[in-house]
């Protein structure tokens, strides 16, 4: 969980507000380091300043070898230098560097955020949930959500590192949309269990809590590169069901099963395909929200008075914008 704005430094300079000649004095994360020497041999360091905003390159030309001791790569930094161009490039001179106590960070200054209400989220995903009548379904999503652990984690993380809803409260803003996507049409087609199919999107990125970190910038946990968050989100479920009384197994198991095909096919990470009507449905309104976001993140960062967005390498393709 973020602390309140109260309880944290206010940063009030981004890097996209940076200007030559300017006096920065402000937080920083310090993505990156490296030590090299000019052609006389004196040290220098370079260091790689992010915020939420962007990246501006850090130079450190004197006192190098105490400011480099005193932080490592990924630390929040404390940074006072001026801001100068150098080869067209914008860069700042670094002449102080502490480096901070991250509990007295807000990360939402360092990190892209959801621009929607996050507990509204949660609140409305509950209640979606609370639509569910199968009582073994309705007792485990209770279970989660009375998880204070678990409820924090999953409104503060992402639900992706770069692909889509790539920041903080996006695996919540994901997980609703699915819901809904699911409520508008689960009565559309004749042998669908809502219940089982509703709990299954809400429950299939679960892993994501802990296979993403997000302190600094999102990347991946020691458990997301080892397991992947279709293992790690089965783990989850198989532990919460443990905790409910004569849960069915056969429901158990097609419930992991969601979690396992979501996203469809071997080759992109699902041990096994959909095999379930409910599966299938959920595999299809997860790309479809995936892909979709994932396009209109990329078409918001694009010149607005484009026609056209640059080429997409993920997707191969320009996008189409229309006309104003």
């Amino acid at each position: 969980m973020c602390p309140s704005r109260s309880e944290v430094y206010l940063k009030k300079t981004f890097v996209n507000t940076i200007k030559a000649g300017q006096t920065v004095d402000d937080i920083f994360v310090a993505r990156e380091k490296q030590l090299a020497h000019k052609k006389d041999g004196d040290p220098y360091l370079t260091i790689g300043l992010v915020d939420r905003s962007g990246n501006i390159k850090g130079v450190v030309w004197d006192n190098v070898e105490a400011i480099s001791k005193a932080f490592v790569a990924g630390d929040f930094v404390r940074v006072k230098g001026n801001a100068n161009e150098y080869r067209e490039t914008l860069q700042l001179v670094v002449q102080h560097l502490e480096r901070l106590d991250p509990a007295e960070i807000d990360a939402r200054d360092f990190l892209p955020a959801t621009e929607r209400d996050v507990d509204q989220m949660l609140e409305r995903l509950i209640q979606i949930g609370q639509m569910v009548e199968n009582k073994h379904l309705s007792r485990l999503l209770a279970a989660f959500f009375e998880d204070k652990a678990f409820v924090d984690r999953f409104k503060t993380a992402p639900a992706g590192k770069k692909m889509h809803h790539a920041y903080l409260g996006g695996l919540i803003e994901h997980t609703l949309s699915i819901a809904m996507l699911i409520q508008a049409i689960a009565g559309h087609y004749k042998g669908i269990d809502k219940d089982l199919l509703l709990t299954g999107g809400i429950l299939h990125d679960i892993g994501k809590i802990h296979e993403l970190s997000y302190d600094t910038h999102i990347d991946y946990s020691d458990a997301g590169r080892l397991l992947n968050h279709i293992v790690i989100g089965v783990e989850l479920l198989e532990a919460k069901i443990a905790t409910i009384d004569d849960f069915p197994k056969d429901l158990a198991l097609v419930l992991k099963h969601m979690i396992v095909s979501h996203h469809g096919t071997r080759g992109f990470g699902s041990p096994e395909p959909p095999k379930t009507l409910e599966a299938l449905i959920l595999y299809y309104l997860d790309e479809l929200d995936a892909k979709v976001t994932a396009v209109r993140t990329f078409m918001d960062a694009e010149d607005p008075e484009a026609v056209w967005t640059s080429y997409h390498k993920v997707f191969e393709r320009f996008f189409y914008k229309g006309k104003a």
